[in-house]
């Protein structure tokens, strides 16, 4: 085996036990904590598809400023034991439903789906490198990148229309 398919299956393998650690652990601050090791994980796997600007901005924004933000939530929460209502039968058996009914669809997209081989005549190694995806989102995706942009700004402007005070309201 290659060094790059060990580090392949290492990162596989903390990658599968953080996101299962995400699901199944009972503090939500030790929660938080794996997924954070999930997103480095994954910024392992998009450095071995050489894409190192994903993989750039996976670390910053999804492992540090969200995460942060996830971490600030959990904390102002305040979550208690005694607080904690238990969970009905029928909630559980939902809960059970739809995760087999999530399983067996993606057993089914799997199936059908097709791998991409690698081929070293087409490879070219610039694949993945910020030039490129400036290339092909400001070529080929630009109504989309432009419209996502339109819709975050009038995201914006409406919530600062709703926080903004009327005229006579008290300043705390």
């Amino acid at each position: 085996m290659k060094p790059t398919e060990i580090l392949f299956y290492v990162l596989t393998a903390i990658t599968l036990l953080s996101a299962s650690f995400v699901v199944t652990a009972r503090n939500p601050i030790h929660s938080v904590l794996a997924l954070i090791l999930t997103f480095f994980t994954l910024s392992g796997h998009y450095i071995l598809l050489n894409a190192q600007f994903l993989a750039a901005v996976n670390i910053i924004v999804y492992a540090g400023a969200i995460m942060v933000l996830f971490l600030f939530v959990i904390m102002f929460l305040n979550l208690k034991k005694e607080d904690e209502e238990s969970k009905t039968t029928i909630t559980k058996l939902a809960a059970v439903v739809v995760g087999g009914v999530m399983l067996v669809v993606m057993v089914a997209v799997f199936r059908v789906s097709s791998m991409a081989t690698y081929n070293p005549a087409t490879y070219s190694e610039k694949v993945g490198l910020v030039e490129n995806l400036g290339i092909v989102l400001y070529k080929d995706y630009l109504l989309p990148f432009e419209l996502a942009s339109v819709l975050l700004l009038v995201a914006m402007v409406g919530a600062v229309m709703l926080g903004k005070r009327e005229p006579g309201d008290r300043h705390y």
